[in-house]
């Protein structure tokens, strides 16, 4: 346990980014298996979303880039054998 004022405090900061961290995951997970168990015609949307939630993850930091630039293209791997043609750009 701490002892100081500021390690009891960066212990609370700690707790409340670890659950933050373990909700963002989370959400990244269910987005992945929805990408999985989604079918042809839903691919293509499921697989914006996917990689928007890993963007969106990398820029805050609760999952290293390079760990969702490997699953980008990872996700697009298996769009691109799902489909037969590669995903599209999104739109903004």
């Amino acid at each position: 346990m701490p002892h100081s004022s500021s390690a009891k405090k960066r212990a609370r900061q700690y707790e409340k980014r670890r659950l933050y961290n373990r909700a963002y995951k989370k959400s990244i997970n269910t987005a992945l298996k929805t990408f999985q168990a989604a079918t042809p015609e839903q691919a293509n949307e499921e697989f914006r979303k996917a990689v928007r939630k890993l963007d969106m993850a990398a820029a805050r930091k609760v999952i290293h880039p390079n760990k969702a630039a490997r699953k980008k293209a990872q996700l697009a791997r298996a769009l691109a054998s799902r489909s037969g043609s590669g995903p599209t750009a999104p739109t903004k």
